[in-house]
């Protein structure tokens, strides 16, 4: 459920104070642990350090993000790639083609150069 309108976009207010404050272009990365926080179109051109749980992740607020929560641009998890044994043999097989096709292509010019110096 979305938040009242009476209510209005919940914005951080130490934030929006330091967003106030200074200017996108000398501003450098501001961080904040608020990942609620709606962006705001005062926001936008600003860097942010988004926590994660574990670090600062660098967000650039640009104006399609306007109402989405800084949250949402710093995930939290890091994804495992799915799969075990065949997803390794699969990429295993798929990174032997792409060799052996950079080979032939390497060879197929130097093959080439020899017949037209004749």
């Amino acid at each position: 459920m979305s938040r009242s309108l009476k209510k209005g976009p919940f914005v951080d207010v130490k934030l929006l104070k330091k967003v106030k404050n200074l200017k996108p272009a000398t501003a450098g990365v501001i961080k904040t642990w608020a990942r609620r926080s709606q962006v705001s179109p005062e926001m936008v051109g600003f860097t942010f350090g988004v926590h994660n749980g574990k670090q600062h992740l660098e967000v650039l607020v640009s104006e399609e993000m306007v109402g989405h929560r800084l949250g949402e641009f710093s995930p939290t998890k890091k994804f495992v790639r799915h799969g075990g044994k065949m997803q390794k043999e699969m990429e295993a097989k798929k990174a032997e083609s792409e060799i052996a096709a950079a080979k032939v292509a390497k060879e197929a010019p130097a093959a080439a150069a020899p017949a037209t110096k004749k």
